[in-house]
């Protein structure tokens, strides 16, 4: 893949896709790390004289405009970032983006409203996307694919467009991707995997794939009362993937035989209901209450789980331990955050709600080796699959 410093961009448009899908409260940002992660990308271009034209998506609109998911906050918190204005198109590839970036000069920034306000944008039928492509790339002169968190994504700003200009990886990108293959090519060993967060079935192929390559899973979160069934323990009114159960016992047979370790909980947070006011408490795994569910690992568990992380040389982390959202359920994640951060192993926190945990407790970003942007990217490509950005961008 060629880089930026391969491009010449001075005067030129460059279209960078960027990943600012940010949380939102309103129109107030939560947290601002991926506009923060798309900074040094942005600057490096606005530094070299290009006339930089970003595009991203927010949420999930239905293919049409929805001021619930306006970037224009985003415009408004990447001007503040960047210490100079950033011109915002109220469309995304009409007249009004037409006229941003048309008023650009040589180191000015625009952002172009939300790219899934386009249904070309997401569309599965190839010339529909190709279409709306044909649009943006009137706007631009070269392309940078600089949002890895649509990598894993078939969309015309992410697949198509990269086809149509000249183009190269973005910085961001371009460590993610290298962050990755040291995970899957050469990673020092031990290696620890920590799985959490609720779904065990959205995590069915990359356990599967990484039952191949990593020394031990440490699983935790809603996804592990699957796993607590699938050993024969009663999980009182816990999240459970019951159509999961026979998949997950599979995979336990198959990790023995292979000799990976598999690290689960022996004491969770139980709580009469979902809420932070609940009676809670921790409770060894084979005695949670019938009328209870686990919103968290136990304190024992939490010990145990830190163990694991100090005994290795390479951890990856993607999913949070409990409901750690709620002050009396967040102790788990903590405890694990805590844990890489004072690990000398090389740590990477795999994108989406880690991230978003390790920020929300208030830990330092750079006591981990690296904090992804992309959850459901890092997670394709553990799993093996490959990524349709990342494919348009390769020569």
């Amino acid at each position: 893949m060629r880089t930026i410093d391969d491009l010449d961009v001075a005067g030129k448009r460059v279209f960078v896709r960027s990943d600012l899908n940010v949380p939102l409260d309103g129109g107030r940002i939560t947290d601002d790390g991926r506009i923060r992660a798309a900074l040094p990308t942005i600057e490096k271009l606005r530094g070299r004289g290009a006339r930089v034209v970003v595009a991203a998506h927010l949420g999930r609109p239905k293919g049409a405009p929805d001021p619930a998911f306006t970037l224009r906050p985003v415009a408004e918190r990447l001007g503040e970032l960047l210490g100079a204005p950033v011109a915002f198109a109220e469309d995304t590839a009409g007249d009004a983006a037409r006229a941003a970036v048309g008023g650009l000069a040589d180191g000015d920034v625009a952002l172009l409203e939300n790219l899934r306000f386009e249904p070309g944008e997401t569309s599965k039928d190839d010339a529909e996307r190709g279409a709306f492509a044909d649009r943006l790339a009137d706007l631009a002169d070269l392309y940078v694919g600089d949002g890895f968190g649509a990598v894993h994504r078939k969309h015309a700003s992410v697949y198509d467009l990269p086809r149509r200009l000249p183009h190269a990886v973005g910085g961001l990108v371009l460590a993610e991707v290298q962050v990755l293959r040291r995970l899957t090519e050469d990673p020092q060993r031990p290696y620890t995997v920590v799985l959490g967060g609720a779904k065990v079935s959205d995590k069915l192929g990359v356990i599967a794939n990484l039952l191949g390559t990593a020394d031990r899973l440490v699983i935790g979160g809603g996804m592990a009362y699957t796993f607590l069934k699938a050993k024969g323990y009663e999980v009182g009114s816990s999240l459970l993937e019951a159509d999961q159960v026979d998949t997950v016992a599979g995979y336990l047979r198959d990790a023995e035989e292979r000799g990976v370790e598999i690290v689960l909980p022996v004491d969770v947070v139980a709580a009469e209901s979902f809420s932070a006011q609940a009676p809670h408490g921790p409770v060894p795994v084979e005695a949670i209450p019938a009328d209870r569910m686990g919103l968290d690992i136990g304190p024992r568990s939490a010990e145990l789980f830190a163990a694991k992380v100090r005994e290795s040389r390479t951890v990856f982390w993607n999913g949070p331990m409990g409901v750690f959202e709620m002050e009396p359920y967040s102790h788990g994640t903590r405890a694990l955050a805590q844990a890489l951060v004072d690990s000398p192993a090389f740590t990477v926190v795999g994108g989406g709600d880690s991230a978003a945990a390790v920020r929300a407790l208030g830990f330092d970003e750079a006591g981990f080796g690296h904090i992804s942007t992309g959850g459901g990217a890092s997670l394709e490509y553990l799993e093996g699959r490959s990524l349709p950005g990342i494919e348009a961008l390769q020569d």
